[in-house]
Parts: C-alpha cells; structure tokens; sequence
C-alpha cells in the first residue's frame, strides 16, 4: 500500500489578512505554517510521498521552502485552483496514469490535508493509516462540545437582516471536520469524474464529494485532537 500526502496549500487566507498567503507565515518558533503541515507528514513512517497544492502565485516561494528543508518525501509541487476541490482534483490528475492497473489503483491512497493545520500529530496520521487497511475512505473529526443552533433568516420591521434560531439540534450527533481525509486513489477519482460530468463540485472538503458521489464507500472517522485546529485569523499563529 502506497500512502501519497497531499498539501492543500492553495488558498490565500484572507481572513488573515496581510498579502502574504497565511500558509506562508511564521508560527512562533520563525517556521513557517506550511513547513510545520510538510514536517508532520515527511517524519511519518506511514507516508511514502508528499505533494504540495500551492497557489500558482507562490510556487516559487513552495519550492524554495522545499530547498531549504531538504526533505526527501516532497515529489510534487502542484499549481492549486481557484477553489479547494479544483486544488484537489489537481492533485488527482497528478497522479493518474492511464497506464495503472485497477490492482495498482487499489493499493495507492491519497491523502488530503489542510496546510493550514500545522499541529496534526503522528498518532492520528497514524490512525488513519491503520484506518486505510480495512477501509476505502477516512476522515479527521472531533465531538461538537458547544450547543447548535439552526437559524433561519429575515427582515426586521426596520428592514435590517435577523437571524433567528430555528432548531437547537442534538449535539451528539455531528462532529466536527478535520484532516487529514484519505481515500484509496480510484474512489476518490471516481468521486470527482462523476462531480465534475454534473458540473455540481458544491461539497467544501474531498469527504463531502466522496459521500455524495461515492455512496457505497462508507467513510470511517478517526478521532481528532483539538490541537489539530487550523490557522484562520491573525491570533490562532500565536495561540497556544
């Protein structure tokens, strides 16, 4: 079984702010966040490859980074899309080959990780990996901890937009998402072919378009971490 990483560092972080893509920025300790997301995977037996999505604006600074840390896992530098799943199915088409037995696809996993959660620790990569020998396709989740509510939207007698609660649903029964998620290759290109002949690529993670188009693969969840938290404002580079 081959288990390929792929870095999903496309996305230019706006919530951040800054003109620099926030994957690109210092952590603490000077090392940049997409060096931390590299690092987790390059020090995991469990992976044989990595391959990191960029947006086609930096590539040249992912390759320069790759340069400097010399890790002997990265393969691929991918030029990302203008949206998450376009920089997944990149990262797809990189490693099709039309010459690949099924027997081959079969044994060959791609994993999709969000650069922007620099703190995924080896025992969950390590689960996922455990997960991928008995399942086709894995994700990444923690329990919902705070209270949920459904809302609806309206106008307020002023005309201002409301939001109001509609249901406070059971909280034992979602989780929320992290990554990695994993899928044997011809799943989750099987998964994208069937989106994308629709023109319906809506799902906001590769779990999502799994499930949707892909029914039959049941996706299995490891546990997360909280730890395991993504970089999305200026003070999650500081936070403990």
């Amino acid at each position: 079984m081959k288990n390929i990483a792929i870095i999903l560092a496309g996305g230019i972080g706006s919530r951040v702010g800054g003109k620099t893509p926030k994957q690109l920025l210092p952590l603490e300790d000077g090392r940049s966040v997409l060096e931390h997301s590299i690092d987790a995977f390059e020090q995991a037996s469990c992976i044989d490859e990595i391959a990191v999505v960029m947006h086609p604006d930096w590539v040249d600074e992912a390759v320069a980074i790759v340069e400097k840390n010399k890790w002997e896992k990265v393969a691929k530098i991918i030029p990302g899309g203008s949206e998450r799943w376009e920089s997944s199915w990149h990262a797809i088409l990189a490693y099709n080959d039309p010459s690949a037995s099924e027997d081959e696809y079969s044994v060959l996993n791609l994993w999709f990780h969000d650069a922007a959660r620099p703190f995924v620790s080896q025992r969950i990569l390590a689960d996922v990996a455990q997960a991928l020998e008995t399942h086709d396709a894995v994700t990444v989740a923690v329990p919902v901890t705070d209270t949920l509510y459904r809302i609806e939207s309206g106008k307020s007698v002023e005309g201002s937009a409301e939001r109001r609660v509609a249901e406070v649903p059971q909280r034992s029964d979602y989780m929320r998402a992290q990554t990695p998620q994993a899928f044997r290759y011809d799943v989750v290109f099987g998964a994208y072919a069937k989106a994308l002949a629709e023109d319906a690529v809506i799902a906001t993670d590769d779990a999502g378009i799994v499930r949707k188009y892909e029914a039959n693969h049941k996706i299995y969840i490891v546990s997360g971490e909280e730890t395991n938290r993504k970089i999305t404002y200026p003070e999650d580079l500081t936070k403990n």
